[in-house]
């Protein structure tokens, strides 16, 4: 194996974490850039935004590899906002790499980005797509995958990795966001929550990006969906996260029709007088958790030559553990 000096993006994060840690335990040099220290053990921390072409000049000298996982993440916000974290951070990165004689660039993408609203079954990664994406977050980061795949060349290989719906302990996005809306008795099934979603254990989900980081040779110029390839009823997904967490599952439902019509209103009134946090609802919310989604892996594991390593239910159980800790 070639040690590399390896710079992650967005280390402070969930999925950003348990990437570099993957990475250092591997043996290559990481550094870590995000606006606050990473906490990960063995990295250097290098403090700055993506919005910032001066900093990205700086965290970029002397890389072989960039992970670029910072982005912003969010169901609602201003529309600049997106675009200056995710189209402008991703443009400025990848010519500050370029720039720099980086060799390989993994761009940390969303299936989002290849999904106007309709169910996905079976299917591999389609083309990013910003015009049909649903919500200024899978926008911004359908238009960011284009700009990384279009800077592909035999001097800076680049391949994107799409996680789909990533979780497990530590998680304040989804984890946390479920657990706290139940335990105020505010989250619904939507529909007879019957719809086939695929998730990723944020272990897999490392391990992933880490594969394509050492098969970028191989894999270049080319877009991966990455899941636990075990599709489960949404139902069953809410309610072990609830359980794990020892709070009770959703005992009511909603007709999802109803639910993205509120959620179209509840968007429209958000851009009017944003909240202090999430929206309860959006339409972008209220499709995925009532559309199938779940993704064909078989070229994906062939590709990186990957494959997951925690289970669903083994990830239940490691998320128990941590709430019961």
């Amino acid at each position: 194996m070639t040690r590399l000096r390896v710079l992650v993006t967005g280390a402070s994060g969930f999925l950003g974490r348990a990437v570099a840690a993957e990475i250092v335990a591997a043996g290559h040099e990481v550094s870590c850039f995000q606006r606050r220290p990473s906490g990960v053990s063995g990295v250097r921390d290098l403090l700055g935004s993506v919005t910032e072409a001066q900093d990205l000049r700086h965290a970029v000298i002397g890389m072989d590899a960039v992970v670029h996982l910072a982005a912003k993440v969010s169901l609602a916000g201003d529309p600049r906002d997106f675009e200056a974290v995710n189209v402008g951070g991703t443009r400025s990165l990848l010519a500050a790499a370029a720039d720099a004689g980086v060799s390989r660039f993994v761009f940390v993408s969303s299936p989002s980005v290849a999904h106007s609203g309709a169910s996905i079954v079976g299917s591999e990664a389609g083309p990013a797509d910003p015009a049909r994406a649903r919500g200024d977050y899978a926008r911004t980061k359908a238009q960011a995958e284009l700009l990384a795949l279009d800077a592909d060349s035999p001097m800076m290989r680049v391949v994107a990795v799409r996680p789909h719906l990533v979780w497990g302990p530590g998680d304040t996005q989804l984890v946390a966001r479920i657990v706290e809306r139940a335990r105020a008795g505010r989250l619904p099934l939507l529909g007879h929550g019957a719809a086939l979603i695929d998730t990723t254990y944020v272990d897999n989900a490392a391990t992933a990006i880490h594969a394509a980081l050492e098969r970028t040779r191989e894999v270049h110029g080319r877009a991966y969906v990455v899941t636990n390839g075990e599709p489960r009823p949404v139902a069953e997904l809410l309610v072990g996260m609830c359980l794990a967490a020892g709070v009770h599952p959703p005992a009511w439902s909603v007709p999802a029709g109803v639910a993205r019509l509120a959620g179209s209103a509840i968007e429209a009134a958000w851009r009017v007088r944003p909240g202090a946090d999430e929206p309860p609802m959006t339409r972008f919310l209220a499709e995925q958790l009532s559309t199938a989604h779940w993704f064909d892996q078989r070229r994906t594991r062939a590709d990186l030559h990957w494959t997951p390593q925690v289970s669903l239910d083994e990830g239940f159980r490691r998320l128990a553990a941590a709430y019961r800790s």
